[in-house]
C-alpha cells in the first residue's frame, strides 16, 4: 500500500441549538491589554443562522492510500486550522505522497526532521493531524480500530470528566449547570476561571464564588478542577490556591504561560511547602517528548495533558505516555478531537490514563460533521467499534477541498 493524496477540506453542516451558543469565554493571557480583555466569546467556527440553527465548519485532512482507502482526521486547529493546512500541503504532502503508510514510525521522524523549525505550535500541530489520519488509515486497511492495534482494549468503559468550557459563570447559573451535569452521571468537572490579577479583589472574589457555587450546588461527591489557561502570575496562583483549599479543588490547570518554567517551580514548591490539597495540571500547550521530558525532570506537574491532535500524534503522544507512566505520572489528555483521545485511553491501563477530558460545547462543534459521535453515557465512554478511528463524513456535511498553489512563478519572475 502507498499513499496516493494528501487533500485538505473545509467540512461543514448545521446544528441546532437554542439561544445563545457560547454563553462565556476564559480568561486569555492577551487579557492583560484592555483593548483585548473586553472582547466577547466570538464564534470561531460557529456561525448563527437564526434563533436556533447554526452552521459548523472545520479544517480537516484526508490521506489517500493506491487502494482506495481514505484516513481521515480532524477538525485541525485551535480552533481554524488553516495554517496547520497550509503547512501540510506546502511542506508534508511531498514527503508523504509515494510512501508506505504503515511505516508510521519512519515517516514520523521524517516530518519531524524535515520541520526542525516548528517542533513547537503550528507545525508540531500539522504532524500531528497527519499521524492521527495515517492510524486512521492503517485502522481501516487492517479493519480494527486503532486501540487494537496498540494492544488494547484495557477496559470496558473510560470514566469522562465534564470540560464546562463557554458555560456562563454566573453563579446563579453555575450552581444549576453542574448539578445537571452530576445528574447526568458526571463525578468529575472542570470550570473556566474568568478573572485574573487585572481585576483585582472583585475578580479574585468572583473566582472563587464560581467554585463556592458549585460546591454549594452539587456537595463533595463530585470532583471540581478548575482552569486559568495561561492567564494568571506566581503570587495569584498561589493565593488562590490557598483560599480553594476548603473547596477540595483536584487540580489547578495550566496558571502559567507555558515557558514559564522558573514560575511553575517556584509555584509547585509554595504549595507543595503550604501542604495544599490542590494538584498542578499542565502541558496542554507543551508539544513531543522532549518538551514532556523538561517538565517531568522539574517535577511540575501532578497531572500531565498533552494533546493528542497538538503534541505530534497518537505516535508521540505513546512516547510522553511511557515516561510519564516510569516517573508515576498520570496522562490525561487535553481533547481537541475526541476520538483520538478514546483510542489512547482504551490503549493504556487506567494507571496512566484515568480519565477522558470531555468538552461539553466543543463536541457538539467538533463532531458535527462525522457520520459517528463519541459522546459519554452516565458520565462514561465505552469503546468504539468502527475501524481505525471511527471518522467518516456524514453524507449530508458539504466539502471544499482547500488549494494551496505554490508561488514558484513569482519567485522565477
Amino acid at each position: 500500500m502507498r499513499i496516493k493524496d494528501v487533500r485538505l477540506y473545509i467540512v461543514s453542516t448545521t446544528i441546532k441549538y437554542k439561544d445563545v451558543f457560547w454563553e462565556e469565554r476564559l480568561l486569555r493571557p492577551i487579557d492583560i491589554y484592555p483593548e483585548h480583555d473586553t472582547e466577547g466569546p466570538g464564534e470561531w467556527n460557529l456561525v448563527r443562522i437564526n434563533s436556533d440553527l447554526y452552521k459548523v465548519r472545520g479544517t480537516f485532512i484526508e490521506i489517500e492510500s493506491d487502494e482506495g482507502l481514505k484516513g481521515i482526521f480532524g477538525p485541525l486547529g485551535a480552533p481554524i486550522g488553516d495554517i496547520e493546512a497550509f503547512i501540510i500541503s506546502r511542506r508534508l504532502k511531498p514527503l508523504l505522497i509515494g510512501s508506505n503508510p504503515f511505516e508510521i514510525e519512519k515517516l514520523w521522524d521524517k516530518m519531524y526532521r524535515l520541520l526542525v523549525h516548528g517542533r513547537k505550535g503550528y507545525a508540531m500541530m500539522a504532524i500531528s493531524a497527519v499521524d492521527c489520519a495515517l492510524w486512521d488509515l492503517l485502522g481501516k486497511a487492517l479493519n480494527k480500530p486503532v486501540y487494537a492495534l496498540l494492544g488494547g482494549p484495557t477496559r470496558d468503559k473510560v470514566q469522562a470528566y465534564a470540560s464546562m468550557l463557554g458555560f456562563s459563570v454566573d453563579p446563579s447559573d453555575v450552581g444549576k449547570r453542574a448539578m445537571e451535569y452530576a445528574e447526568r452521571g458526571f463525578k468529575y468537572q472542570k470550570w473556566f476561571m474568568r478573572y485574573g490579577p487585572q481585576h483585582g479583589v472583585k475578580g479574585f472574589e468572583k473566582n472563587v464564588g464560581l467554585v463556592k457555587a458549585i460546591r454549594d450546588a452539587i456537595g463533595y461527591d463530585v470532583d471540581i478542577m478548575i482552569d486559568a489557561w495561561m492567564s494568571w502570575n506566581v503570587d495569584y496562583s498561589f493565593k488562590m490556591a490557598c483560599a480553594l483549599d476548603r473547596y477540595e479543588v483536584l487540580w489547578l490547570e495550566e496558571p502559567l504561560m507555558p515557558d514559564d518554567l522558573a514560575g511553575y517551580i517556584q509555584l509547585s514548591k509554595k504549595i507543595r511547602s503550604a501542604g495544599l490539597s490542590i494538584k498542578l495540571a499542565g502541558g496542554e500547550h507543551e508539544y513531543t517528548r522532549w518538551g514532556f521530558k523538561t517538565l517531568i525532570d522539574n517535577q511540575i506537574f501532578d497531572v500531565l495533558q498533552p494533546d493528542i491532535a497538538w503534541a505530534g500524534g497518537i505516535t508521540e503522544v505513546l512516547k510522553i505516555c511511557s515516561i510519564a507512566s516510569a516517573n508515576a505520572l498520570q496522562v490525561i489528555p487535553h481533547t481537541a478531537v475526541m476520538a483520538a483521545t478514546l483510542h489512547l485511553a482504551f490503549s493504556l491501563p487506567a494507571t496512566v490514563v484515568p480519565l477522558a477530558e470531555y468538552l461539553v460545547k466543543w463536541n457538539i462543534i467538533n463532531q458535527a460533521v462525522y457520520e459517528t459521535q463519541y459522546h459519554p453515557m452516565s458520565g462514561a465512554f465505552e469503546a468504539p467499534k468502527l475501524p481505525g478511528l471511527g471518522l467518516e463524513f456524514r453524507r449530508d456535511a458539504k466539502k471544499m477541498e482547500l488549494k494551496f498553489p505554490f508561488y514558484e512563478g513569482i519567485l522565477n519572475d
